[in-house]
Order: C-alpha cells, then sequence, then structure tokens
C-alpha cells in the first residue's frame, strides 16, 4: 500500500487534502462530518479582525484606508452580531472541535492590522488548535500607500503574531506583489511555518437594473491551480517553509501536481461545496491508486519531483517559455485555428 502520509506546520497527516477554511466548518457537526469523510487536518472557519474590532472598538489605521473616507462604504460590511459567529463562540466552537475529533485542528484568523489579532491568537492557541493560519486579505487603494509600506505591513503582523504564540504559524497570501519570490522569503524570516499560495480576491459585479456593485463569489475551477502551481513550483527548495495550494484543487489529478510541484498538502473547498465532502474521500483514493499504478511507493517520493529544481526545462517556469507558448497556436491565413 502506498503511504500517503506528508508533514505539515509539524503536524503528520494521513494524507495531503485537508478542508480550507469555509463554511463547512462552522460548527461542530460539519466538522465532524469532514473527519467521517477523511479529511487529514481541517482549518477552521476564519474569525475576521472586523469581528475583533466591533468587540473591541479598536481599528488599526491601514483599515481605514479607502473605507473609512466615505460613509456608505460601511454598508458593504455585514452586521457582525448576525456574521458568521463572534470571537467568544469562535474560540468555544474550536475548544469542543478538539474534544470531538481526532485530526488536528489549524485556527484561521483574516484580516489585514495587527490590532486585536496578537491577543486572538494567544487565545486560539490557548484554546487547543495545532497550528494557526492568518489569511491576509487586503486591497490597497489608496494611490499614496507605496508597495514598500504594503510589504512591511504584511511582515509586521507576521513578527507581532509569531511573537504571541508558540504554535507554528501559516500565513495565507494573494500573488499581488512585485517579486513574490522575494517576499516569501522575507515572510519566512519573519517567522512564517507555512506558506498557503493564494488567497482568492472575490471581485465585485454591477448591477446594471439597479446601479450598484454587489458582492459575487465564484466557486473555483481546476484551471486556477496554475497560478499557484507555477509559484509553488519555483519555492520549492528555496524558501525554509512549508507550501500549501489552496486555489483550483478539485480532483486526484490536481492533488497530484500540487504535490509534485513542492507543496506539503493541497487545500480544497470549492469541490466539497459542489459536490459534498464525501467527494474528500474518492479523491485520496484515486490518487493512492495513481500512485500505486505508477509505481510510486510513497506521496514522499513524488513531492517536488515536478518543481522548478528538479524538471529538465527550468526555464518553462520562467518568461522563457513565453514565445513557446504563443508560438503553439497556429492560424491559416483566413484566420482559423489549426492547432
Amino acid at each position: 500500500m502506498v503511504d500517503l502520509t506528508t508533514n505539515y506546520l509539524g503536524l503528520k497527516l494521513k494524507h495531503p487534502v485537508v478542508p480550507s477554511a469555509s463554511p463547512l466548518s462552522d460548527n461542530l457537526d460539519k466538522i465532524k462530518r469532514l473527519e467521517d469523510a477523511g479529511a487529514s487536518a481541517i482549518v477552521m472557519y476564519s474569525l475576521f479582525e472586523e469581528q475583533i474590532v466591533g468587540e473591541s472598538h479598536l481599528l488599526d489605521h491601514y483599515l481605514s484606508y479607502g473605507a473609512e473616507s466615505f460613509a456608505e462604504a460601511l454598508d458593504y460590511f455585514p452586521e457582525m452580531d448576525s456574521y458568521n459567529i463572534g470571537p467568544n463562540a469562535y474560540l468555544d466552537l474550536l475548544r469542543r472541535a478538539k474534544e470531538s475529533v481526532q485530526i488536528p485542528i489549524i485556527g484561521s484568523l483574516n484580516g489585514v492590522s495587527t490590532g486585536g489579532w496578537v491577543e486572538y491568537a494567544r487565545m486560539i492557541q490557548e484554546a487547543g488548535a495545532d497550528a494557526l493560519e492568518l489569511n491576509i486579505y487586503y486591497i490597497p487603494t489608496d494611490p499614496a500607500l507605496t508597495s514598500a509600506e504594503v510589504e512591511q505591513m504584511y511582515l509586521d503582523v507576521v513578527h507581532d503574531v509569531k511573537a504571541s504564540i508558540s504554535i507554528p504559524l501559516a500565513i495565507k497570501v494573494g500573488p499581488f506583489f512585485s517579486s513574490f519570490a522575494n517576499m516569501a522569503m522575507r515572510l519566512a524570516k519573519a517567522g512564517a511555518d507555512s506558506l498557503v499560495i493564494f488567497n482568492r480576491f472575490y471581485q465585485p459585479d454591477f448591477d446594471l437594473e439597479r446601479l450598484e456593485v454587489t458582492p459575487n463569489l465564484t466557486l473555483s475551477s481546476s484551471w486556477e491551480l496554475r497560478l499557484p502551481l507555477r509559484w509553488v513550483s519555483i519555492l520549492y527548495g528555496r524558501v525554509s517553509v512549508d507550501l500549501a495550494i489552496t486555489r483550483g484543487v478539485h480532483s486526484y489529478e490536481d492533488v497530484l501536481k500540487g504535490v509534485m510541484a513542492g507543496a506539503n498538502v493541497t487545500m480544497m473547498t470549492s469541490e466539497l461545496l459542489r459536490n459534498g465532502v464525501q467527494r474528500m474521500g474518492l479523491v485520496v483514493q484515486e490518487m493512492a491508486q495513481w500512485l500505486e499504478d505508477h509505481e510510486y511507493h510513497s506521496l514522499a517520493q513524488a513531492r517536488g519531483s515536478m518543481s522548478q529544481k528538479n524538471v529538465a526545462e527550468p526555464a518553462a517556469f520562467e518568461r522563457a517559455n513565453y514565445m513557446k507558448v504563443l508560438q503553439s497556436w497556429k492560424y491559416d491565413p483566413t484566420g482559423v485555428l489549426l492547432r
């Protein structure tokens, strides 16, 4: 039998498929169902900074960029009393989850500023979390705010939270840095034990009849795997952190690609929301069968085998492959696609 175990954030997991932070873990019954469906660990539903701020009346000045400038901008936030669960209820759910399931539970904080994060990071640890994931979700919209300031804000948050806890710390970020490889290295030096690649920044839509900006949530698809796949492949073996892919993971092929790129785990949510949590067990079975059919003895044997440092054509991850890709599409003189 193929050994599917993997190590992530100092935890030995039975396989690399982990449900990411989502409504799938917002109550104890759902958490138990995820364990029964075969989850190797669970990232808890996020506790949002706005909820912490609403309780403590603290707000870091970064959060005010673009939001406090106009009173109506505040209407975009839901009423925090009815949204998700509050800080105290979150900590209680985490405690009960740790008492009720045998798999690791990873707490999750979502926000942008230090504010109450340090305090609640410590509380999440005290509630029994095996590790903590910080989901730094920030869209800088002030033209006067420089990229250096944004990067330093990330590093300060990581440094401050890491200094307040002893459990492993994962940082979930987006790809929008001018030099992501450098930023990854700096996050590791600031205290990140893992990078979770990448956050999905949800895009608003326009309602043309009501002339309103409306929230729009679109579940991911497998084609979105390519961006995190590329960066995990590049970072593997170069930055001293664990790596997790959390976008576009829907099938056993997606999981295997992520592992071969160098990921310790691949995180899945959209697929489970569409097809039910039982889908996870089937993905794990299919992955094991593929590895056995291709004569792998363990998942570790496959990990990083397709990373930039290990493939025959490392330039495929860089600009050198750009022209080759464009030239792969051929048209006849009338404009008909020949490929």
